[in-house]
């Protein structure tokens, strides 16, 4: 008869509902505990990712206005070989 008593004490598999229910309230205590940590990793994530946008922006306002100013040199450059003196050494 205590055999019994001891199998009705046991507790029957929790069900699919009560696992899932269980492993949420696990993962709200983690968030809880680490939530500072967790804060300063998407902060440091946030900063890094900003800072190569930042820099693929000044890298491409940069490259572009080299660019232009070689044009600009080139078209100053093609004016005066139109202008200047036709001497033996540039005809």
């Amino acid at each position: 008869m205590a055999e019994e008593g001891s199998r009705g004490a046991t507790k029957a598999a929790p069900t699919a509902a009560e696992v899932q229910l269980q492993r949420r309230r696990q993962e709200l205590e983690y968030l809880k505990k680490n939530a500072a940590r967790i804060r300063s990793r998407n902060l440091l994530t946030g900063l890094g990712i900003g800072a190569v946008v930042v820099g693929i922006f000044s890298y491409t306002i940069l490259s572009v206005k080299q660019e232009r100013i070689v044009e600009e040199l080139d078209e100053e450059a093609r004016i005066h070989i139109i202008r200047g003196p036709r001497t033996g050494a540039n005809s």
